[in-house]
């Protein structure tokens, strides 16, 4: 069994891409995963101030929150994020959240999987490529972890556009087998 924690970035509830982490969460725990998922929009998250406080302490000098999740995230397996595409990359929200990940950078942290559950308006899968760069970008910072997988959830637009799709599919499948 897994400790699997998914952190959903939509400022929009119950939006396409939280229905794609949703799937991903009953894939994860259709095998008996322990799975928890965190909704970035419910935090109030500020914006990381660059002061690298957390570098040399076990916390963060910003008092928002965020503190309560350090130790959960890096004792999880497998981290994945899920995030609508605005503008070619992962929406303001995700990237507030992976900047204010900071501390965990000089810890022993046990995750070595992340995935990414991305939807956009955009109907070409080359949308996305900004998105997983930006993930990328996070994940290079700590050794020993990768990307293990990417739903590319393209051609949506409404809420709840993406039920029905083989997206939801892709996001079940890769939880199952994390």
């Amino acid at each position: 069994m897994k400790k699997v924690i998914i952190i959903t970035s939509s400022p929009r509830k119950d939006g396409n891409s939280e229905l794609l982490a949703k799937a991903f969460a009953d894939g994860a725990l259709s095998t008996g995963n322990d799975v928890e998922v965190l909704n970035v929009r419910e935090l109030n998250l500020k914006y990381c101030t660059g002061c690298l406080y957390c570098q040399s302490h076990d916390s963060c000098v910003l008092n928002d929150g965020m503190n309560g999740f350090y130790e959960k995230l890096q004792n999880a397996d497998v981290l994945a994020f899920a995030t609508p595409v605005y503008f070619y990359s992962v929406c303001g929200q995700l990237k507030t959240f992976l900047d204010r990940l900071n501390p965990l950078y000089p810890r022993q942290n046990k995750f070595t999987d992340v995935y990414l559950l991305a939807t956009a308006a955009d109907e070409d899968e080359k949308a996305m490529d900004g998105a997983i760069t930006a993930v990328q970008g996070w994940v290079d910072c700590f050794d020993g972890v990768s990307i293990k997988g990417v739903v590319r959830g393209v051609g949506v637009t409404d809420k709840g556009e993406i039920n029905g799709t083989r997206f939801i599919d892709q996001a079940y499948e890769l939880g199952k087998n994390v």
